[in-house]
């Protein structure tokens, strides 16, 4: 099959860790990869934000990104792409009017917007993963949302006009239905993992030295929302713990992060500063090691479209403490491969920590059960034979009914 991936702001080249910049990039560049080790010719459309940048770069497994020209050719916020998109589609369509895709796949409800734009004069096929709905950034974030206010409009219209909306986990599928998408046009195929490059290790080198002190770890893009201030207040109840942060800018920029500041500060008002350790942007060829590392993978976002994180530490066979929202509920077995606690409970947090501490056996069985549940539900090739069997279907013209793959 001729695959188009669109990604306005998620370009699968780009170095994690930013603002913009983490599970989307990972899931559009995975599953590009794998659909096209498959033999399927993969495009991902993603905007060009430096002028340097090739028209088009390989991927491996034989996918190409394409940069398209749509506003400047610089690093913008992705809330001030949205007076771009037309460029964006008319490149699109365009593009496809010279080849035709058998089926575009959009990424984000922007991409959503230039995918629809591309495709109306050829019949292309849209498949629609949101990865984030506006409604639930703007109940969590209100008068913080920087979104335009015309997001959850175009998402309710794009849910309810592409030819079948992919969720990434089952509240997904909850809050597209309140939104007015009939559950009919929705499957849900999660995110995954790659389990050959996370995956227990006896060596962790890699990983910065450790006492004897437990050891925590938090990571992802350093945002407020992704409720790294919760794992240090709890741990102002968790003696002989350390919490390691991994995510932001390089190291050396740290001190000029605000958010990095925030947490700096918090943490010295919690008296945990000597056990708090802000890492900076880690290369991802070592974070196997550090998760490794930890005895304790930490995820307490107050609200979380799906998180890849909880599957990176599951693979490494390190046990998860989650908050119970978003993609956390269907990703973390509770009671089985870590505990899933209510967002913003701190000390909910603390006692899931300190009670799983106290039983090593326990933690031990959890980091097994947790490999095990990736392995079985979580890789990139299973997530990919999930999306496979929608366009096959969908370019076939077969009709599609609510599904988890």
């Amino acid at each position: 099959m001729r695959i188009a991936m669109v990604s306005e702001h998620a370009s699968p080249l780009a170095a994690l860790g930013g603002v913009d910049a983490g599970g989307q990039n990972v899931y559009v560049a995975r599953l590009s990869e794998e659909l096209a080790r498959r033999g399927h010719d993969v495009t991902v459309y993603t905007r060009r934000d430096a002028a340097d940048l090739p028209d088009r770069a390989p991927l491996p497994g034989g996918a190409v990104v394409e940069h398209v020209p749509a506003g400047p050719c610089e690093v913008l916020p992705k809330d001030d792409l949205f007076p771009h998109m037309p460029a964006f589609g008319a490149y699109l369509s365009r593009a496809w009017g010279r080849e035709r895709p058998d089926v575009a796949h959009a990424h984000f409800w922007m991409s959503g917007m230039a995918a629809q734009l591309g495709a109306a004069a050829y019949g292309v096929p849209v498949v629609q993963t949101f990865h984030a709905l506006g409604t639930v950034k703007r109940r969590h974030q209100g008068p913080d949302d920087t979104s335009p206010g015309e997001r959850v409009g175009i998402e309710r219209q794009i849910g309810r006009t592409c030819e079948r909306v992919l969720a990434t986990c089952g509240d997904e599928v909850q809050e597209l239905a309140a939104m007015g998408v009939p559950v009919g046009r929705v499957s849900v195929v999660p995110c995954g993992v790659d389990a050959q490059q996370f995956r227990p290790l006896a060596d962790t080198a890699d990983a910065p030295a450790r006492g004897q002190r437990h050891r925590l770890l938090a990571c992802g893009r350093l945002v407020p929302r992704k409720g790294y201030d919760q794992a240090i207040r709890a741990l102002a109840l968790i003696p002989d713990t350390e919490l390691l942060i991994a995510g932001g800018p390089p190291p050396d920029q740290l001190d000029t992060e605000p958010e990095a500041a925030r947490l700096r500060r918090l943490a010295e008002a919690e008296g945990v500063a000597d056990r708090v350790r802000l890492l900076g942007a880690v290369d991802p060829r070592r974070m196997p090691a550090l998760m490794n590392s930890s005895d304790l993978v930490l995820c307490t976002p107050v609200y979380e479209p799906f998180g890849i994180v909880p599957l990176e530490a599951m693979a490494c066979g390190t046990p998860v403490v989650a908050t119970d929202v978003g993609g956390h509920k269907d990703s973390v077995a509770d009671g089985h491969t870590g505990r899933l606690v209510p967002p913003g409970e701190t000390a909910a947090i603390a006692d899931a920590v300190r009670e799983l501490l106290g039983h090593e056996a326990r933690l031990r069985r959890y980091g097994e059960a947790g490999r095990e549940r990736v392995l079985a539900r979580f890789t990139w090739q299973r997530v990919a034979d999930g999306v496979e069997q929608v366009y096959r279907r969908i370019a076939l013209g077969q009709e599609l009914r609510t599904e988890v793959a």
